[in-house]
């Protein structure tokens, strides 16, 4: 049989689609390449803030309760039923303020007793001096035994009479007990005995619990490493102490380390530290948890960023840096101390230089970012 044959125009139109389907690949390779779409992309918007240089002050932070600098029980000091009760719950009393009113009739007939056996003495005293008068003047005619018992008897008599006097202060003492005065001025917390009731001074029972409000204290405790720097802080002067709310959000007063205990706790490996405050608005109440921060140190000249533009790689920490030509730069850094959203940069971005804040997940290194100034505290991601 004859061979079939293909038309030639039939193969030309199928070398022509081959060599056009290659030209088409390598074209649109080169075309669609990484560099090309990295020149086209359009710039990414991002927040920028610029790195500044200055003091920095290095805080230590911890958590402490606040408690009156002084905390007194009151308790009466004679026996007797209460009459009245002089102060309201919750009241803020002045040192030497009437708290409560003990039946003082006892007491004053006590004192009455002692006054009239002083008077008594005194009238017997008067007496034996005369009689000493007339023993003096009979001279030879008195014998002297007579004489040397007057003159011992009017001794006797002065010495009892000083015995009254202390008797009658005594007497006056417990009579003022019956009036129960504020020892401390402070804040009164609930009456722990009623109108009526029988006190006596041999029980432990008390009138009321009185805290001294101001000024106030805070105990709070530091890691026993932190020891060096909290000593050298207080050989330096007084440092500075601030309390805030639990949540560290909201400042609450500020104060002055008063002093370290003088022992580390073993079981905890912390130390026990005590802050006054003045505390005259009263922000501060006893048994309030509050977080507190201890200035240790300033660093001077600290190079500082936003928090927020330091992140965490699978190689450490980074940031981007905005160059000259607006495009990011990948930096690895390392960090110190971190307060109030800003951080010391010890290595890797330098003073002055412009860093990427927000909107760093959309970024690549080598891309063309918008700048847009943000304060530290503002954050896209």
């Amino acid at each position: 049989m004859p061979r079939s044959r293909v038309p030639g125009w039939t193969l030309l139109g199928a070398a022509i689609a081959v060599v056009a389907s290659y030209a088409l690949w390598h074209g649109g390779g080169k075309h669609n390449g990484p560099s090309r779409d990295a020149a086209q992309a359009p710039p990414v918007p991002v927040k920028i803030a610029t790195v500044r240089k200055g003091d920095f002050p290095i805080y230590l932070t911890g958590l402490g309760t606040v408690q009156g600098f002084n905390t007194v029980v009151v308790r009466t000091r004679v026996d007797g039923q209460i009459e009245r009760i002089a102060f309201k719950e919750g009241q803020l009393v002045e040192k030497g303020d009437l708290l409560a009113h003990i039946d003082r009739r006892p007491y004053q007939a006590a004192l009455d007793q002692a006054k009239a056996k002083k008077a008594q003495d005194e009238a017997n005293l008067a007496n034996a001096e005369l009689d000493l008068q007339r023993y003096t003047k009979l001279g030879e005619f008195a014998t002297r035994k007579q004489t040397d018992t007057q003159r011992s008897m009017v001794k006797q008599l002065t010495a009892q009479i000083a015995a009254d006097e202390a008797a009658i202060v005594n007497a006056q003492t417990q009579l003022d007990y019956t009036s129960i005065r504020a020892p401390i001025a402070g804040v009164t917390g609930f009456r722990l005995v009623d109108r009526g009731n029988i006190v006596n001074a041999s029980t432990q029972t008390g009138i009321v619990t009185i805290a001294q409000i101001e000024p106030i204290a805070v105990i709070f405790t530091a890691p026993e490493n932190q020891l060096p720097q909290i000593k050298d802080a207080i050989t330096a002067g007084s440092p500075k102490t601030i309390a805030y709310s639990p949540d560290g959000k909201r400042m609450l007063s500020e104060g002055t380390l008063m002093l370290i205990n003088n022992q580390v706790d073993t079981a905890s490996g912390t130390i026990r530290l005590k802050a006054v405050f003045e505390n005259k608005d009263h922000v501060l109440w006893p048994g309030q948890s509050v977080s507190t921060r201890l200035l240790v140190s300033t660093a001077k000249d600290a190079v500082v960023v936003p928090d927020d533009a330091i992140k965490h790689g699978t190689d450490g920490l980074y940031a981007y840096v905005v160059n000259k030509d607006n495009k990011a730069e990948f930096r690895r850094i390392t960090v110190g101390k971190s307060i109030d959203g800003e951080t010391i940069i010890e290595k890797g971005i330098a003073p002055g230089e412009r860093v990427i804040v927000a909107g760093q997940y959309r970024v690549q290194p080598g891309s063309v970012v918008t700048e847009t100034i943000a304060s530290s505290g503002s954050s896209d991601d």
